[in-house]
């Protein structure tokens, strides 16, 4: 019988940091994906698990994680079961599913291509606790090399969000974000899109929300699956905002205490 891996003193605790990452056909990133994320957990020195969500893969990224899985207990695998065939159920649903199955108080949200970089997150927790906040978005606008073409879609998206959102968060787009699990479970995530308000729909809600910059690479495997093109993201995303802000008008607190029997006022005695 091969030996066991030895849990690190982190791993002996209940967990505290859970890292969420949708992957749909990420075979080439998912190896370094899971060796970054376990040296990032291992710098912020708390109890943490790692949640790879398998969006609806059809190459091998579901049975390279399974290998992984078997050296490394923190890592885990939630399958999305009723994807379209042949594709993934998107982003926001990935989310949804990976932020219930996460056993953190805390969650870290990262791509799977490795295009986010999983050692900011230490200092995003450390910004965290410094600010009080309730939510840490990452900011790589200072990092990106996009065409001309792209940064004018960029500059246009934010002008239709801070008009019809009042959303002044510069890089929504950034999936590297750190956020108290009691956020994660708020948000809507069970819509199409969704996935690139979830800064601005925090706030909607009354949580604080703060930005730092953080490191962006290129990708070196894989495709891109997620994305669109310009076009075909402009009139999409123009429709989502507007979709968001009716949400929002709509949306009513849902806090309630339950009311405990006085049993003076009832005539009995205590």
């Amino acid at each position: 019988m091969p030996p066991q891996p030895t849990p690190s003193p982190a791993q002996d605790r209940a967990v505290e940091l859970s890292f969420v990452a949708p992957a749909h056909n990420e075979e080439g990133n998912v190896g370094a994906l899971v060796e970054q994320v376990g040296a990032a957990g291992e710098a912020t020195g708390l109890a943490f698990e790692f949640v790879l969500v398998d969006d609806g893969s059809t190459d091998s990224t579901a049975a390279r994680a399974r290998e992984l899985m078997a050296s490394r207990p923190w890592l885990r695998m939630v399958r999305m079961t009723r994807t379209p065939e042949g594709s993934g159920g998107g982003q926001s649903a990935a989310f949804y599913a990976g932020f219930r199955a996460a056993k953190g108080r805390l969650i870290a949200v990262l791509d799977a291509d490795l295009q986010n970089d999983p050692a900011d997150i230490p200092a995003m927790l450390e910004l965290l606790e410094r600010e009080g906040a309730d939510m840490v978005q990452g900011d790589r606008s200072h990092a990106r090399k996009d065409s001309a073409v792209r940064k004018w879609g960029s500059v246009v998206g934010r002008v239709f969000r801070r008009t019809l959102l009042g959303d002044t968060i510069r890089d929504t787009g950034c999936s590297l974000r750190l956020m108290k699990r009691d956020v994660a479970l708020e948000l809507p995530l069970q819509f199409k899109g969704m996935h690139r308000f979830i800064p601005v729909t925090a706030r909607h809600l009354g949580y604080k929300v703060v930005e730092t910059p953080v490191n962006h690479r290129p990708r070196v495997a894989g495709e891109t699956k997620y994305g669109m093109g310009i076009t075909k993201r402009a009139i999409p995303g123009l429709i989502d905002c507007f979709a968001v802000r009716y949400m929002r008008s709509r949306r009513r607190p849902v806090d309630s205490e339950e009311v405990v029997r006085e049993l003076a006022a009832e005539g009995v005695e205590a």
